[in-house]
């Protein structure tokens, strides 16, 4: 693999809660070095070493207290509902988090349901299906093979783990010969992420990156018949439905991608560089003008961001609208994260959405609070 971007000394951790500024700023680090497969299109940090982790109930990776990301998940279960027939069905969820998504399969289903993720928090989540689901606070392995399910669902967790081609075998494996379930995959699109030069989508927790045909010849080559592969929630999410097949299934559906993703992996290390370089400058002068600059969204994009470019004094304020987040400090760089509630008292001049998906989210509550800020997103470091 050809190694294209480098960072040293990042977080080991993006939402693992600081509950102290102590513990962030001396929180494990690692390095980063993202090398690309010309064979094959995966991505991966080579420099990952999975001991640092720690997948436990400090784990904070919620985005369920976003109206935008709320009516995302609704429509994307309906519609898996829908096109899979999962009513009456057995569901498994690899990495469930706090089990909303799981939960919200059950409900509208209705189905039943088993959720593994060792963050998982009784009592976090009211839901009428709750007497149908079970959650085990564990990794998900062959331990676990003889549980069996009409539909297999794991969503932004295969980018976690770096040995992806045992992690899928696996799944596969505990399948057997006889079942027949659909499995369902989402995870970041790489090939946003080089397209937008988005450095604060690189981060230490997300080892392996795919794109549509690196994802597809993953499946294909652990025994899996790809159904359909899409994109969603503006592009930022690759999905994949398979079936399990033989040993290996054939053409890849996804076409031959190969030299596009060459050809976007090259312009990204030729001009990240600069982007960086240019998002340091703007915010330097911004703190000599005496402005004050807010980043919001306080997981794993602002502590990438924060990391990449070094950020001390020139962030006054980090907000998160998720309460667990609240009170606690940005990985690394020990920001405190706050409510919307506190930017009443001393508004930013600026305000970075670190997730330009939620702009106007965003905007109609700085107007509801009556907070003044100019409002960018990551994709304005031009404008600051």
């Amino acid at each position: 693999m050809s190694v294209f971007y480098s960072v040293e000394n990042v977080p080991v951790h993006d939402v693992l809660l600081m509950p102290t500024r102590e513990l962030a700023l001396s929180c494990p680090r690692g390095d980063i070095g993202l090398g690309f497969c010309p064979s094959c299109g995966f991505i991966s940090n080579v420099l990952y070493a999975p001991s640092p982790h720690q997948y436990s109930s400090g784990y904070e990776s919620t985005q369920a207290f976003s109206p935008t990301f709320s009516a995302f998940a609704r429509k994307l279960a309906t519609d898996l509902i829908a096109r899979y027939d999962l009513h009456d069905k057995d569901i498994i969820e690899i990495g469930c988090g706090m089990g909303e998504f799981l939960l919200l399969l059950c409900e509208l289903g209705p189905n039943r349901g088993i959720g593994f993720d060792p963050a998982y928090l009784d009592g976090r989540v009211e839901s009428p299906a709750l007497e149908r689901v079970t959650f085990v606070k564990d990794l998900y392995s062959d331990a676990y093979a003889h549980l069996h399910a009409d539909f297999i669902c794991c969503k932004m967790t295969l980018e976690h783990i770096s040995d992806t081609g045992a992690f899928v075998r696996m799944v596969r494996q505990n399948i057997g010969e006889e079942g027949k379930p659909t499995v369902f995959f989402q995870v970041p699109d790489v090939m946003r992420i080089l397209r937008e030069l988005a450095f604060w989508d690189i981060y230490y927790e997300h080892c392996s990156y795919f794109s549509r045909g690196s994802l597809a010849r993953l499946f294909q080559c652990c025994g899996f018949e790809v159904l359909r592969l899409w994109k969603a929630y503006d592009d930022q999410y690759l999905m994949l439905a398979a079936r399990p097949a033989g040993a290996a299934a054939g053409r890849d559906s996804a076409g031959n991608e190969l030299q596009a993703l060459s050809r976007a992996v090259e312009r990204f290390a030729a001009n990240v560089r600069s982007t960086i370089d240019t998002w340091r400058l703007r915010l330097d002068r911004a703190r000599q003008r005496g402005e004050r600059v807010a980043l919001w969204g306080g997981s794993s994009k602002a502590v990438a961001f924060a990391a990449t470019l070094g950020l001390g004094e020139e962030i006054a304020q980090v907000v998160d609208i998720n309460p667990q987040r609240q009170g606690t400090f940005l990985p690394g760089s020990g920001h405190e994260i706050v409510a919307p509630l506190a930017l009443q008292e001393n508004p930013p001049d600026v305000v970075i959405a670190m997730n330009p998906i939620y702009r106007a989210e965003i905007a109609a509550e700085l107007q509801r609070l009556g907070v003044p800020s100019r409002l960018l997103t990551v994709h304005d470091g031009d404008a600051v």
